[in-house]
């Protein structure tokens, strides 16, 4: 297995991940990646299952000792891969939220349902044109008619259980800290020595004090608060809003992208800015439309990528070519 030749600021593979082929030992200093959550999502055949176990035995493998990984997951599954990268001899570290206010629920009124189970008809009692708010342009990318009829129950029965559904409406999405165990024999600092990792670099993930806001805690730092496990989209009037904050990107912000799980590139550069230093090697074996890549670029990380869907691979590549253009411009 080879070294990844730094002379360039990425290396993309249009290949399973499966093996990390040509990924020396010992090589890569951080993992981030958004793998496959195994809840079908959009009936997606590479969302049908979690990743195998191996991959990530294999990310064990090519990360050196000390090194930190952030892995996005499902609400639903988390404990399972929480599991696999334990066993793969990972430490857990923490489980960061993203959390946002427009997440799409995904339950329906089960009354309507139990007039369908009885025979009985339900109610049209309106009509309303039906608007995907977290897509851009909303539904009309998928439907030519977004007309949509409002039903109500019949039934006695389905009167009793109007409204009842099942389940909340989704408003996190975790995502996993690990890390790969310091040299046995080794501290923090010597192992820092040595690798160049152990540690997190909170001082380039600090939370900004707000316009006016007075300095906090009993030795407050100029540059604000360590970053916290919550990461939101929308700041909210608590009183405690000391929060990293960062929208959903819209699908099709790029008109070439349709990748179905972009994640905005201001959530990788907090993520990628977490877990490396500047000039270190960031490795995502699930590259997707390569966000991650985009990040690293833009902070002077060098990334190395996996991605098997062709038309996936494509995208990553052309967003990654676009901002290496667009760091090269703005030197100028």
């Amino acid at each position: 297995m080879s070294q990844l030749n730094k002379s360039k600021p990425y290396t993309i593979f249009n290949q399973s991940c499966y093996g990390l082929l040509d990924i020396a030992d010992n090589s890569i200093d951080a993992l981030i990646t958004d793998p496959p959550y195994g809840i079908s999502f959009q009936n997606h055949a590479w969302d049908k299952q979690l990743p195998q176990k191996q991959i990530w035995s294999d990310c064990l493998r090519v990360l050196k000792s000390g090194a930190f990984g952030l892995v996005f997951s499902s609400v639903r599954l988390m404990h399972r891969l929480m599991v696999d990268l334990e066993d793969c001899g990972f430490i857990i570290k923490d489980v960061l939220f993203w959390v946002y206010l427009n997440g799409m629920p995904k339950s329906r009124d089960i009354a309507l349902d139990i007039d369908k189970e009885l025979g009985i008809e339900s109610k049209v009692v309106g009509k309303y044109n039906y608007v995907q708010g977290y897509k851009k342009d909303g539904a009309q990318n998928y439907y030519a008619d977004n007309t949509k009829f409002k039903y109500e129950p019949s039934s006695e029965l389905a009167l009793h259980y109007k409204g009842a559904g099942l389940g909340l409406k989704p408003a996190y999405e975790p995502i996993i800290l690990i890390q790969k165990p310091i040299e046995k024999g080794l501290t923090v600092a010597q192992n820092i020595i040595k690798y160049g990792t152990g540690a997190l670099n909170l001082e380039k993930t600090r939370i900004p004090y707000a316009p006016g806001e007075s300095k906090v805690g009993h030795n407050p730092h100029p540059e604000g608060r360590v970053s916290a496990n919550i990461i939101r989209t929308d700041t909210l009037e608590d009183g405690y809003d000391k929060f990293f904050t960062i929208p959903k990107v819209r699908q099709h912000a790029e008109e070439f992208n349709n990748h179905p799980t972009l994640k905005p590139v201001d959530l990788m550069h907090h993520l990628v800015k977490l877990v490396s230093f500047d000039n270190q090697m960031i490795l995502d074996p699930f590259m997707g439309s390569g966000s991650t890549g985009v990040a690293c670029i833009a902070l002077n990380r060098y990334f190395v990528g996996f991605e098997l869907e062709e038309n996936y691979y494509k995208i990553a590549q052309k967003r990654l070519q676009m901002a290496v253009q667009s760091k090269s411009s703005s030197l100028f």
